[in-house]
């Protein structure tokens, strides 16, 4: 680490004015939060993408979510092999060891790595198709979803795409026995939301109708 570089200015000046603020306002929250462990309701596997907030969206306070980020809210399907996964390992330690009661899978509009999917397995994105690709390995767990949309008009394909990043993923969950077995006793749900961050607006997956307005 010879080469690390003093913070940004402006992420120092920003943590001292929440800490002046934000923190000093409610220091025995953090206090008891920080003491007590965290209880969080609800696991919330959402993409990278910076526009994507999801504390903001549902007005989350510090404890109440377990949020799990990576390229396209994708789940993997259940492998134990024995190999290095993030994303099995967040859902494995919040369903077994958290106890979360809720997981939500939200996907959002323009997401680029949907995108490099529907490129990719269109035949327009050659480079993701490389064995050394990290992002085209892992987009390879959409396409399952691409198959489904692929004979859609093309001006369809992508937000179709999307909605599917987030069915692949429920469908994925399940796959995970403690996942399974926790649905089968009600003692966790599953739910899937598709964002349009530029109209602000959330839909639901309905089984029977598809993905419905909240």
């Amino acid at each position: 680490m010879d080469k690390a570089r003093p913070l940004p200015s402006y992420l120092v000046q920003r943590f001292h004015g929440w800490h002046a603020t934000a923190y000093q306002e409610n220091k025995a929250w953090y206090r008891r939060l920080a003491a007590s462990g965290q209880h969080p309701r609800a696991m919330v596997i959402s993409c990278c993408d910076s526009r994507v907030h999801v504390t903001s969206i549902f007005g989350a306070d510090e404890g109440e979510f377990f949020i799990h980020r990576n390229v396209a809210n994708l789940v993997p399907p259940y492998n134990p092999d024995g190999e290095r996964h993030g994303t099995s390992a967040a859902v494995e330690y919040a369903v077994t060891s958290l106890g979360v009661a809720h997981i939500v899978v939200l996907g959002h509009s323009n997401c680029g790595g949907v995108k490099g999917c529907h490129d990719m397995c269109s035949g327009l994105a050659p480079e993701l198709e490389q064995k050394s690709s990290f992002v085209g390995r892992w987009m390879d767990i959409l396409r399952p979803g691409y198959d489904r949309i692929s004979h859609l008009p093309a001006a369809e394909r992508i937000l179709a795409l999307e909605k599917e990043a987030v069915l692949v993923s429920l469908e994925n969950l399940i796959t995970f026995p403690f996942v399974a077995a926790a649905v089968a006793d009600d003692h966790l749900t599953l739910h899937g939301l598709w964002n349009n961050t530029g109209e602000g607006t959330l839909e639901h997956y309905d089984p029977a109708r598809g993905f419905v307005p909240v």
